[in-house]
């Protein structure tokens, strides 16, 4: 097993750059996850590590080797796909073992490798069934399976759940876990989902449109966002952002009927815009002339989300979990406190600290 380093890796398709620069270092044994909206560059990242995109600029090191330009299959990686790959005409042993049977490896050291990895799947009792006969997320742990038959020192997952049902996505969420806990391989692991990146990894990079915004474990970006886009984009529900203007070394929310909250954090001059951050769950509502109504309610069981208007039609989203006391369309008063608040500039939306 070891670790990934990439130094100022660039990857242009003609002209048109779409990974700027990206400098990373991915110990050896660490769960990261590539995390993004579609189209930041987090797959073509993976891809780029794999072998299976060309690096346009910029050195990429798994454990001392330098591979930036070595063959895919001499990398010493293992790929799980979103789609399974399997053959169909194959059982679940032989779909698993087929790379090192190809290889040239022995008959016994095949089956010896292809009942560990049984074992850690839990795939003992399908292993003579043919994948059309299995699940979807025992298919995907079938190919799970063949990439750690093969040994290799960095596991690579590209959105290896996006075919899968919301209750298997929970299930194989936790296989995986458990997976890289017993074998304690490096993994590199791209979703869209921050739920599964939140869960899962132990360092997230949060990319966009081919950058890191920022990278740190997922307590460190929930809690200390560098940006507007890290700050809205970890976390369920998402933050909300208020807008604000500076006054008297404090910040008005005018949507909020003008109201003030304080900060110690170096607000820009007076007059300035600013973002105020809170989460879902720091807000509390009661009913009364506030500048909010609220527009919708969504009761998913011990928790429910409030789906409030402000008075120039910002949008605010609340966590409650009390029992329902404010009918929809209720004109409400919106309370949270100023400890609980991020602030950002309205321009660069960089974090003001």
């Amino acid at each position: 097993m070891s670790g990934v380093t990439l130094t100022n890796a660039i990857k242009k398709y003609g002209d048109v750059q779409v990974i700027h620069d990206i400098d990373l270092q991915i110990d050896n044994g660490e769960f990261c996850v590539f995390v993004g909206p579609s189209g930041c560059g987090k797959s073509t990242l993976l891809r780029m590590i794999a072998g299976l995109e060309e690096t346009t600029g910029g050195e990429i090191k798994i454990g001392a080797r330098d591979v930036t330009h070595v063959d895919a299959s001499e990398r010493g990686v293992a790929m799980v796909f979103q789609t399974y790959a399997l053959y169909p005409h194959m059982s679940v042993e032989e779909n698993m073992g087929f790379g090192l049977k190809m290889n040239g490896h022995p008959k016994d050291e095949i089956k010896a490798k292809v009942s560990e990895a049984s074992r850690i799947l839990k795939l003992d009792d399908y292993l003579k069934r043919k994948p059309k006969a299995l699940s979807g997320g025992q298919r995907q742990r079938v190919a799970i399976g063949r990439a750690i038959v093969r040994g290799p020192e960095v596991f690579l997952f590209d959105e290896p759940l996006s075919n899968l049902d919301a209750e298997l996505r929970v299930d194989m969420r936790v296989e995986i876990a458990r997976l890289h806990k017993e074998i304690g391989a490096t993994m590199i692991y791209v979703t869209h989902d921050q739920v599964e990146a939140m869960t899962l990894a132990d360092k997230i990079v949060v990319l966009r449109a081919g950058v890191i915004e920022q990278v740190g474990s997922p307590m460190d970006l929930y809690n200390d966002p560098d940006n507007k886009f890290v700050a809205g984009f970890i976390g369920s529900p998402a933050m909300n952002f208020l807008e604000g203007i500076v006054t008297g070394g404090k910040v008005v929310i005018p949507s909020l009927g003008g109201r003030e909250v304080e900060t110690k954090v170096a607000l820009p001059a007076e007059g300035q815009k600013v973002l105020v951050g809170v989460r879902p769950q720091h807000i509390t509502i009661e009913a009364g002339d506030g500048g909010a109504v609220l527009d919708l309610r969504e009761r998913l069981g011990g928790v429910s989300y409030d789906y409030l208007i402000a008075g120039d039609g910002e949008k605010i989203i609340v966590e409650n979990r009390e029992i329902d006391t404010l009918p929809e369309g209720s004109s409400v008063i919106v309370k949270f406190n100023a400890e609980d608040c991020m602030f950002f500039d309205a321009n660069s939306e960089e974090r003001l600290r």
